[in-house]
Parts: structure tokens; C-alpha cells; sequence
């Protein structure tokens, strides 16, 4: 039986410091809208969700996150 999930990629950019030594970092983003899915359980959920990054962030995914919120 099916149950219903709901699941988002994100993206959290790395720590970048400058010649003075300040630390900065951008703004985390949401790279997949979130998306309802029916599903047999989280594991099969989070298999969509990798497929659903966008292909300019698949060299940086040390820094995607995907999360999966059941119902």
C-alpha cells in the first residue's frame, strides 16, 4: 500500500574565505520545489528525489540535502 510523502532538494554552499580571512557563505536554496509523491516508504521517496537535481548541481552534491517529510 502506498502512503503519501512529500520531499524537497536543497542546497547549502560551502564556507569561502577571503584574503582577510572572513568567512562568508551564500544563501541556502531550494533547487527541487517540493513535490507530493505516494510511495511504499521514505528510501523509494528519496531515490525520486535524487533523480530530480538539476544536472548543474550534481558536481556539488556533498552539499545537497534531500528531505523527505512523511504524512
Amino acid at each position: 500500500m502506498a502512503r503519501l510523502f512529500e520531499f524537497a532538494v536543497l542546497y547549502h554552499p560551502k564556507v569561502v574565505r577571503d584574503a582577510l580571512g572572513n568567512e562568508t557563505q551564500g544563501p541556502d536554496k531550494i533547487i527541487s520545489d517540493p513535490v507530493f509523491t505516494l510511495a511504499k516508504d521514505d528510501k523509494e521517496v528519496a531515490m525520486r528525489a535524487a533523480r530530480a537535481i538539476p544536472e548543474d548541481y550534481l558536481d556539488k552534491l556533498d552539499q545537497v540535502e534531500i528531505v523527505v517529510r512523511p504524512f
